[in-house]
């Protein structure tokens, strides 16, 4: 049963920008103190970005915002409790007005935490999805190698040679095709494209688009992070062009890309029950750095 003590009250951040930004700062605080954000990059856009559809339960004590849940449409939800009030209950106060307000929820415990696990299990939760941070500390730029018949450009290169409407079109089409099982990155529309490259971080000299004549056979998207860390964002690669070990080429190119850069370190997120890529990650010299479990109520179907 949810803690009297603690009263989280229903809200839709984007229209409280002055309590978006003092949630935005205790974030900045757990993220400090754990070294680890609560928050993912999609759950912080959605404190501001009303196109997200994000809502949140936020819990004061005095002025201030000690404790916060985001919602997103997708059915997922994010925590986060301010390190100078732990110890309180209010941890599991939160998970369980997270399941009062969406049974079928599904809770992300990013790092997985000591004590996320633990109300985790005090509670009954099961966990139901892992992903992986894996991460690279030696990142060369050594001239890649393209298959005959293959040219890389960037997104700029692209666009100027074929137009950025064409070009994002068989971008788009390329990454719906890729993850048309993915509960985050399928199912995009330009929209929803443009969006994310409204991100400050983005540059369209890190997308890099893998072409055979004027098919687009895949693209890396790279992100590099304000450390100068870099990170594979999302490869993908269209149908017609799978199986041919193109994904190691477009691997190559990111990552001669982020080297070039100067980031000291790659980093790529990777789901946990995909045998064959964390292999594949591993053998390109990456290891596992962080875990982030999804946890869901007992009686909560696992695709809810």
């Amino acid at each position: 049963m949810t803690n009297t003590r603690f009263h989280p009250q229903p809200l839709t951040l984007p229209e409280h920008p002055e309590t978006a930004k003092q949630v935005d700062a205790m974030l900045q605080r757990v993220a400090d103190y754990d070294g680890i954000a609560a928050f993912s990059e999609q759950f912080l856009n959605g404190l501001h970005d009303a196109r997200l559809g994000h809502n949140h339960l936020v819990v004061r004590q005095g002025d201030d915002v000690v404790g916060v849940v985001g919602f997103a449409p997708d059915g997922s939800a994010e925590l986060a409790v301010d390190p100078q009030s732990r110890g309180q209950g209010m941890g599991r106060s939160l998970v369980d007005a997270t399941f009062a307000h969406n049974p079928a929820a599904g809770l992300w415990a990013h790092g997985n935490l000591p004590d996320a696990h633990e109300v985790a299990l005090l509670l009954g939760l099961r966990p139901v999805r892992e992903l992986l941070v894996m991460r690279l500390d030696e990142v060369r730029a050594e001239p890649v190698q393209l298959p005959e018949g293959y040219e890389a450009f960037n997104l700029t290169e692209a666009s100027a040679k074929w137009g950025r409407g064409a070009v994002e079109k068989a971008w788009l089409e390329a990454n719906n095709q890729a993850f048309s099982w993915h509960p985050e990155q399928g199912g995009w529309d330009i929209e929803r494209l443009h969006r994310a490259m409204e991100a400050e971080w983005f540059d369209p000299a890190g997308v890099w688009l893998l072409y055979r004549g004027e098919e687009l056979a895949g693209f890396h998207w790279t992100k590099r992070h304000p450390d100068g860390t870099g990170e594979v964002y999302v490869v993908g690669l269209a149908d017609a062009f799978r199986g041919h070990g193109l994904g190691g080429v477009l691997m190559e190119l990111g990552l001669v890309h982020l080297a070039e850069q100067g980031s000291p370190a790659v980093i790529l997120y990777v789901e946990a029950d995909n045998a064959p890529a964390v292999k594949r990650y591993e053998e390109l010299g990456f290891q596992v750095a962080e875990r982030h479990v999804v946890y869901k109520a007992a009686g909560a179907a696992a695709g809810d």
